[in-house]
């Protein structure tokens, strides 16, 4: 059953709607203390807060960049993450199984079944679903945020677009076992999907104690295209320019500069480390 609960809501989450959303957490789960953020990162220092003044669980509303926040604010801690998912996108949601109905998500909040799963890092930012260097922190880093609260996930379409006339960096990695790797794009997976629905990762699991590592060799329109189509089709690791494997870490540099997003977030840049602790943050879920 629900304990002592706050919910951390980002009000930009829904643009013009966010008013009604707040009027209909309060009255669908009354007895949780609503805090709303009103600036980048104050998830973070809320769910701190939330963490001392002692809420068992503690809920991000919002997007992926929502409870991204809010996991560093509560990680290491006993309390227990909830997800409710409205924000532009909700990947992490969907590979818990939460469903995007505010009323449904919000009777598996009141319901509180929890379940302990794997905290990826990434240098010293922790992230639940994945990461990525190169051409998806890319996109992230060159989208104009109106842009993106006015076309939601068309706006990384487009980005993406202008992108893929530019030349790739190369990308140098290092597993934890001394393997090198070269490629120009990598993606790191805690869970299966990437995207929204795409399974990039199809046998990752929130639960294995492993990362999972699409490493893809080049980046041009007719690359990426192939890739995608491959993804659909669920072909994408059997590709001969794609390597497709699992480690417990890995380290990623580049002689460019390069940046890395971590849940679709930007996070600083190469090089980064990546390491997963096994079964470490409690999610309510389904």
């Amino acid at each position: 059953m629900l304990g002592n609960c706050c919910i951390i809501l980002n009000p930009a989450a829904k643009g013009e709607r966010a008013r009604k959303l707040v009027s209909r957490v309060r009255a669908k789960l009354p007895e949780a203390e609503l805090k709303l953020t009103h600036r980048p990162a104050h998830a973070q220092i809320l769910a701190r807060q939330a963490v001392d003044e002692g809420f068992t669980t503690i809920v991000a509303a919002g997007g992926d960049g929502t409870i991204n926040e809010v996991v560093n604010g509560i990680a290491g801690s006993s309390s227990a993450l909830g997800v409710l998912p409205v924000g532009t996108m909700n990947v992490f949601a969907t590979e818990l199984g939460i469903p995007d109905n505010v009323d449904a998500a919000l009777q598996i909040i009141r319901r509180g079944r929890t379940r302990a799963i794997d905290l990826a890092h990434a240098n010293d930012r922790f992230f639940v679903q994945l990461a990525g260097v190169g051409f998806d922190a890319q996109i992230v880093e060159n989208t104009d945020l109106q842009f993106k609260k006015n076309f939601g996930p068309l706006s990384y379409v487009v980005t993406a677009g202008h992108l893929l006339s530019q030349k790739p960096p190369e990308l140098h990695i290092e597993l934890g076992s001394g393997e090198t790797m070269e490629g120009s794009f990598v993606l790191v997976g805690n869970g299966r999907h990437y995207g929204g629905p795409f399974v990039f990762f199809p046998s990752a699991s929130l639960y294995d104690g492993a990362l999972d590592v699409c490493l893809f060799k080049k980046v041009s329109y007719v690359d990426v295209f192939r890739y995608l189509h491959a993804v659909l089709t669920g072909a994408h690791t059997k590709l001969p320019d794609v390597s497709y494997f699992t480690t417990r870490s890995l380290r990623v540099s580049s002689e460019a500069t390069v940046p890395v997003e971590v849940d679709g977030e930007l996070h600083g840049q190469v090089p980064v480390h990546f390491s997963v602790e096994p079964r470490v943050l409690r999610v309510v879920v389904p």
